[in-house]
C-alpha cells in the first residue's frame, strides 16, 4: 500500500514568516522529502540557513542530479527552476514562468507527473497566481492539495488563485499546516484517488519540455489553441494552455504564464512606456526651449517654438493624467 513521501511548497510574499512557521513544526523523523520553491529570482539567497535555525529537519539547496533523502528540506537555489525525475533533483535554467525563475509550477508539475498520488502540494502565501497551475496537475495526478487559508496570509493571492483552479483537501492557518502534512503522511491510500486525464497529460507534456528543453509546435497544438497574443518576454507565437482556471499561455520558446501574471506584466509595461514618453516629451520641451532663447536672442521670429512649445506642454499634461488617474490600471 502507497503512502505519501514527496511534499512541495510554493509561496512568495510573506514567504518567509510562513516557511519559518510550517517547517519548526515538521518533526526530525518526517517520512517524506520536502521541496520548496520561493520568489527569490537571481540574488544570491541564504534561505536554507534561516529555516535552519527553527526547524529539526537538515535544510539546503537542491542541487542539480543529485539524489534526494527523506526527511530533508530541498530549497529551489537562486535563478534555476527545481524538477524531480526517477528519486533526483534536477535544476533547470529554462524559460520563465509567470515571469520568476525559480516557479512554482514546474517544480509542482514536475512532482505530480514522476509521483501522482504520492505527492501533497502545499500553497503559502504569495502575490499572484503561480502555484495555481501546480496545484491542478497535483489534483488531477491524484495528489494531495493544501492550502493556506487566504484570511491567514499575508497575501492572499496565491492561495486564493489556486483554490479557484482547483479542490484542496485542507484549508487551514499555517499554524495547522503541519499538522495537516503529518496526517496526509500517516495516512494509508487504500483506493485510487479520481485522475483528470487530460489534465494530467498536459502536466506530462509541459514537464517534458521544461525537463529537455525542446518544445515541438505539434506538442504545443496538442495541449493548446494558438491565440492572438505574443510572448511579452521574446515576442514569440503563444498558444493558450487547456481550459478552465488558471487561464494559461505558453509561447513557443517556453515562456509560460497565467493571465493574472500576464494582466500585471502588461500593466508594468504599460506605465514603464507611459514614464518614457513622458521623459522623451520633456526633453523636447527643454530643447524647444533652448531653440527658442538662441532665435529670441537673434532677433528671429519666434512664434514657431512658442507654438510648439505649448503644444508639448499640452501632451505632456495629457500624458500625465493618464498617470493620475490610474487609467493604466483599469
Amino acid at each position: 500500500m502507497e503512502r505519501r513521501d514527496i511534499v512541495v511548497v510554493a509561496t512568495s510574499t510573506g514567504g518567509l514568516g510562513a516557511l519559518k512557521q510550517l517547517c519548526g513544526t515538521l518533526p526530525r523523523d518526517l517520512p517524506a522529502s520536502v521541496f520548496v520553491v520561493m520568489h527569490i529570482g537571481a540574488y544570491p539567497s541564504i534561505l536554507p540557513a534561516i529555516l535552519q535555525t527553527v526547524c529539526n529537519l537538515p535544510v539546503r539547496h537542491a542541487a542539480d542530479n543529485e539524489p534526494f533523502a527523506p526527511s530533508t528540506i530541498y530549497i529551489a537555489p537562486p535563478d534555476r527552476h527545481l524538477l524531480l525525475l526517477n528519486g533526483r533533483t534536477l535544476l533547470s535554467n529554462g524559460p520563465k514562468e509567470n515571469f520568476t525563475r525559480p516557479a512554482a509550477d514546474p517544480l509542482f508539475r514536475s512532482a505530480a507527473v514522476t509521483y501522482g498520488r504520492r505527492v501533497i502540494g502545499v500553497v503559502l502565501t504569495g502575490d499572484l497566481d503561480d502555484g495555481a497551475a501546480g496545484m491542478r496537475a497535483v489534483r488531477a495526478c491524484g495528489g494531495f492539495t493544501i492550502v493556506q487559508d487566504p484570511a491567514d496570509c499575508r497575501s492572499p493571492s496565491m492561495p486564493i488563485n489556486a483554490l479557484r483552479a482547483t479542490t484542496a483537501d485542507v484549508v487551514a492557518p499555517i499554524a495547522e499546516l503541519g499538522t495537516a502534512i503529518r496526517q496526509a503522511l500517516e495516512a494509508t491510500m487504500t483506493t485510487p484517488k479520481e485522475h483528470n486525464q487530460a489534465d494530467a497529460l498536459a502536466a506530462e507534456s509541459e514537464d517534458r519540455m521544461m525537463r529537455t528543453g525542446k518544445i515541438e509546435l505539434a506538442d504545443l497544438d496538442a495541449i493548446g489553441v494558438r491565440s492572438s497574443l505574443t510572448c511579452p518576454d521574446c515576442g514569440g507565437v503563444v498558444w493558450r494552455i487547456g481550459s478552465g482556471m488558471p487561464l494559461r499561455y505558453r509561447c513557443h520558446t517556453g515562456h509560460a504564464f497565467s493571465a493574472v501574471a500576464l494582466e500585471d506584466e502588461q500593466r508594468r509595461q504599460s506605465e514603464n512606456a507611459i514614464w518614457q514618453a513622458i521623459r522623451a516629451i520633456e526633453e523636447r520641451i527643454f530643447l524647444a526651449r533652448e531653440q527658442l532663447e538662441e532665435e529670441r536672442l537673434a532677433g528671429r521670429d519666434v512664434s514657431h517654438l512658442v507654438a510648439r512649445v505649448a503644444t508639448l506642454e499640452e501632451a505632456k499634461a495629457s500624458t500625465m493624467r493618464i498617470v493620475r488617474e490610474g487609467l493604466i490600471d483599469s
